[in-house]
């Protein structure tokens, strides 16, 4: 293998040595040796995305099914700032994903040129692991460490900056090569074990039985750890639930259920009021996602005891595991198996309800599917409706920034290209990263996308009302809709290259849906309700 010939070169090398071989990209001037080296060098997938969103949430989209980084390239301060949304959504999903940032050459910096900026203080807020590059010849080591601090459990978001100049220039004959050792990364990407204080802790509070919830995020919503959480369930009479944002809940037959925790306060404090204990495996402590007037904050009654077993990032399935053992549940049988719902005789017709969609959903959702789930208001009912479905996952926006789900449901399929990905969509939502619909095409994913047309910010009058704010008045309202014009995301779609189609009723919604998930490749269904 030649030795690499500049810094942009002896970059994609390391990457490329610690996995990362899929950079989701928007680049600019300054980056254009990095362009450059990617074209030269073998091995690395670049991804074009018409705005920075599209690129770091199709990042988060890509480790959420890949379980290991990708690698953005974003222009500069502004770039890098453009992308900081769905960043902060990746960040609270545990995702790793390492970020190349452009900076001007180190000596053009202090002329304070229009595109300069504060580039490591735009990245801190969204970033556990910020540094730039000062060098050619320590590029090899600053990527090396920016890949090991992206693949810390349960992933982290790690902000390479790199000047012009660092990129450009040759990398001296002497210099190190890339130090990035197998065992480094091995160690790096390692769960900590829990410990055995916390299983006894837990163990005593699963002793309350019927009074006592095992809360389940991260790791522990994939089918191992939900498996152990039946069989702990099975014999201790405990519940199981899981948090309401998930990076990735496998669901549907064959897997055990944990019902998401509901959203709105009233509802969630609901659910949690019979429990005396809950058992945090992987979670926080559930909160409402926003404060109402005289509503709690904390949705546990105030009496519950709250016990953690493992954070987020410790190894999730080994706390489990040894729970299981502390109860005697290793050998049971686990409680909560989702048995596989027959199909519905017939299609449900009128006009589109909510649960006539989720009916619908559920009964063709193929199997292994990835739904990326925006669909807010609206999707609101899909959660029994559809647990019967077929097994796949569910992901949604762990950081509630809105423009998460056609982004991420760019990287899931390029994550996993034998898998069907299904994005359902809010109309206002999707109108923040509506360009994603161009790289599905391009890139021919098998992506199906039903936009839920209500012609409103409809979430927002039901958080008008909820805050106590009142019933909106005419300018409210403006503020709230999104008429004069209707969006018509048949053109949209089609003027990006995504085959489309508009249906108002139940019977064409079926049609529609069923053609587009028994084909391959990018489709869209705009359902106006």
């Amino acid at each position: 293998m030649n030795p690499p010939a500049n810094g942009a070169e002896s970059l994609v090398r390391t990457l490329l040595h610690g996995g990362v071989d899929v950079c989701f990209t928007n680049p600019g001037t300054s980056e254009m040796h990095f362009v450059a080296a990617l074209d030269r060098i073998e091995g690395m997938r670049c991804v074009l995305g018409l705005f920075e969103g599209v690129v770091t949430g199709a990042a988060d989209g890509y480790y959420r099914i890949a379980g290991r980084p990708a690698c953005t390239l974003l222009h500069l301060g502004p770039g890098l700032a453009n992308g900081l949304a769905n960043l902060h959504n990746a960040r609270k999903a545990g995702s790793g994903i390492v970020n190349v940032v452009g900076e001007h050459a180190l000596d053009h910096v202090a002329l304070d040129a229009p595109l300069t900026s504060d580039i490591e203080a735009v990245a801190r807020p969204m970033s556990h692991w910020v540094h730039t590059s000062r060098s050619a010849d320590a590029i090899a080591a600053d990527g090396a460490q920016a890949v090991l601090e992206a693949s810390r459990p349960p992933g982290r978001i790690a902000t390479l900056v790199l000047p012009a100049d660092t990129a450009w220039t040759p990398v001296s004959a002497g210099a190190a090569p890339d130090p990035l050792a197998g065992a480094r990364l091995a160690e790096a990407r390692r769960r900590a074990p829990v410990a055995a204080d916390a299983v006894r802790a837990a163990a005593q509070a699963l002793r309350g039985g019927a009074q006592t919830l095992l809360l389940l995020g991260g790791a522990a919503l994939q089918p191992a750890g939900l498996e152990l959480a039946g069989r702990i369930a099975a014999k201790t009479g405990c519940a199981v639930m899981s948090e309401f944002y998930t990076a990735r809940l496998a669901r549907g037959a064959g897997r055990v259920a944990a019902p998401r925790l509901p959203y709105a306060v009233d509802a969630a404090v609901k659910a949690l009021a019979p429990y005396r204990r809950i058992v945090l495996v992987g979670t926080n402590r559930p909160v409402g996602f926003f404060a109402y007037p005289g509503k709690p904050g904390l949705l546990a009654p105030p009496d519950a005891e709250l016990v953690s077993l493992a954070s987020v990032g410790e190894d999730l399935d080994g706390a489990l595991a040894a729970l299981a053992d502390a109860c005697g549940a290793a050998a049971v049988a686990p409680a909560g198996v989702v048995q596989r719902a027959a199909a519905p005789v017939s299609v449900p017709t009128g006009r589109l309800t909510p649960d006539g969609i989720a009916a619908i959903v559920a009964a063709r959702l193929p199997e292994q599917a990835i739904v990326v789930d925006e669909a807010v208001s609206t999707g609101r009912a899909f959660g029994a409706a559809t647990a019967t479905a077929a097994p796949h996952d569910w992901l949604t926006a762990m950081g509630g920034a809105i423009g998460f789900g056609l982004p991420v449901a760019v990287g899931a399929a390029i994550a996993a290209p034998q898998r069907k990905v299904l994005a359902l969509e809010g109309d206002g939502s999707a109108m923040y990263t509506p360009q994603a619909l161009w790289t599905i095409a391009r890139e021919q994913l098998d992506v199906t996308v039903v936009v839920f047309a209500n012609r409103a910010y409809q979430i927002l009058r039901g958080e008008l009302a909820g805050v106590g704010a009142g019933a909106p008045g005419p300018r409210a309202t403006d503020m709230l809709t999104l008429d004069r014009p209707a969006l018509d995301w048949v053109s949209l779609a089609r003027g990006m290259g995504v085959e489309a189609v508009r249906i108002d009723e139940l019977g064409a919604f079926d049609t529609a849906l069923r053609d587009a998930l028994g084909r391959r490749g990018p489709a869209l269904i705009e359902a106006v309700l």
